[in-house]
């Protein structure tokens, strides 16, 4: 006999049964998460709150070692070895569900029209062989498809190039495709930018990247091959202190009171580029009319953005001549109706050296997507202000948070209502445009305008890097005391904004 002198240690292989336990909870989590590609209707499907689906996400990235799903503009996205795990991960959750869900035996003879003699078989038979439904006569696989597009050389033609980007995104991953990587996706619009795509390829491209929602890399990718391709117009010499884009839809018929808080800024001190567009038809030449009513240069070469920076602090540069081939991309929409990844990449063009630059968007997807993309880039600081339309324009009549990065770090503010909305102005006779001009100019006093004016300003302000500002209410008595001294800006002022100084201009509260 042989006398036991301790308790059995377990073999070094063998898993404990909270880990086995465990893993079979992440593996029902992650079947839900790939096929709901959503964490609040995966946490509903399996009967969890959204808070604990987060968590079980959080563990799978760090048991797997993957992200396992990309935020897009319309959910998550699974990484290509989340999609590699899909087939194993539902046959372990169907294995489960099959487990549970087995239906007890009948007695035989229970029912009339059950006699004794109708029993199953016990001679086991193999599934019915059959070739997969899905191919067609010679058509290759999925995975034949995968490594034929791996074999694209880098210095195949362009069109081979941008097809392999296509077929990527379409037949990669068993069918469900996957997102692009960044370094894909700049390719695939420089070689779009460079004319050297074929329109069909466009369509496809546009459309699959529409379907499934951009990814922070594919636009960042876009982003990065749009500002190569001004970098040639623009150069890289040109610097301000505020990027502010502005495209928005024809259909956009609000006054674009943002215009003024621009120029507010601009006669402070502050350096502003504005970039946009407002469609390629009938209205594609507003936001020009506008700059030139407030007498804000607008620039179509470098030499003129220079110019305009040191004699005025403020620029305006349509599209157009920023970038025509990218101007034309959007005006794709009208034979297509929808938004194509490029209507978020203009946002980010940044033509010029920027100290930081105020987005505006319009779904709230959007928010993170922008902020993701930066960082991405390797921006330091970006404000995205939500709202009806894709402009920062700020609202002080109601609640708004504020997607920052500060020096690189994701930094949320949230603004409370600063006060009730008043009564809209009685508006005379005239145009829109002489009423909106007849608001800088004084000649007209609409106090719903001026305090969007203002509150727009103080957005700006407190999203300039290292300012002295503590609060939004600071810089809205800042901008306030700008728009009551805008046709003669005091000395205190520009020394305030200049050299970010208090200069006693702010009344420090509590």
């Amino acid at each position: 006999m042989v006398k036991k002198t301790g308790p059995e240690t377990p073999a070094p292989d063998r898993q404990p049964p909270a880990d086995a336990l465990t893993r079979g909870r992440l593996t029902v989590a992650l079947d839900a998460l790939l096929s709901r590609r959503n964490v609040t209707q995966a946490a509903q499907d399996l009967g969890v709150q959204t808070s604990a689906m987060s968590r079980l996400l959080a563990q799978l990235r760090e048991e797997l070692g993957d992200p396992l799903f990309v935020r897009s503009g319309r959910g998550l996205v699974p990484t290509p070895f989340a999609e590699a795990l899909r087939p194993r991960v539902r046959a372990v959750a169907a294995s489960l569900d099959a487990l549970f869900t087995t239906a007890l035996p009948s007695i035989p003879g229970d029912s009339p029209l059950d006699p004794q003699w109708n029993v199953p078989t016990d001679i086991p038979a193999p599934p019915l062989a059959v070739r997969p439904a899905h191919l067609l006569d010679g058509e290759p696989s999925a995975q034949d498809l995968i490594r034929k597009l791996d074999r694209t050389p880098a210095d195949a033609p362009p069109h081979r190039r941008l097809a392999r980007h296509i077929g990527v995104l379409g037949i990669a991953g068993g069918g469900n495709g996957r997102p692009l990587t960044e370094d894909e996706a700049e390719e695939a619009l420089s070689i779009i930018l460079s004319g050297e795509a074929d329109p069909v390829q466009i369509g496809a491209l546009f459309g699959m990247m529409r379907l499934r929602g951009s990814t922070a890399p594919e636009l960042a990718g876009f982003v990065r091959a749009a500002r190569s391709h001004i970098a040639a117009r623009v150069g890289t010499g040109l610097s301000a202190d505020l990027d502010w884009p502005c495209y928005t839809s024809p259909n956009y018929h609000n006054p674009p009171w943002f215009f003024h808080a621009a120029r507010l800024l601009a006669r402070a001190g502050l350096k502003v580029v504005l970039h946009g567009s407002t469609g390629t038809g009938q209205t594609s030449g507003r936001y020009q009319l506008i700059a030139r009513s407030l007498d804000i240069p607008v620039c179509t070469t470098a030499q003129e953005i220079g110019q305009a920076l040191i004699e005025t602090n403020i620029a305006y540069i349509p599209l157009a001549s920023l970038a025509p081939q990218i101007y034309r991309l959007l005006g794709l929409h009208g034979l297509m109706e929808v938004r194509s990844p490029v209507f978020e990449t203009v946002h980010m063009l940044k033509p010029v050296d920027s100290r930081t630059s105020l987005l505006g968007v319009a779904k709230p997807t959007y928010k993170d997507l922008h902020r993701d993309t930066a960082r991405l880039l390797g921006w330091q600081n970006l404000s995205v202000l939500g709202g009806t339309r894709d402009v920062a324009q700020f609202s002080p009549f109601r609640l708004s948070t504020i997607h920052r990065l500060t020096d690189g770090l994701a930094d949320d503010v949230v603004i409370p209502a600063q006060m009730h909305q008043p009564p809209p102005t009685p508006r005379p006779r005239g145009t829109n445009l002489e009423y909106w001009h007849s608001v800088w100019t004084g000649g007209i006093r609409d106090t719903r305008a001026e305090l969007t004016v203002i509150g727009t300003a103080a957005f700006a302000l407190l999203s300039l890097p290292g300012t002295p500002l503590d609060s939004f209410s600071q810089a809205m008595d800042l901008a306030t005391r700008l728009w009551r001294d805008r046709h003669a800006p005091t000395a205190e002022s520009l020394s305030f904004l200049q050299n970010g100084q208090r200069a006693g201009l702010i009344n420090r509260k509590g």
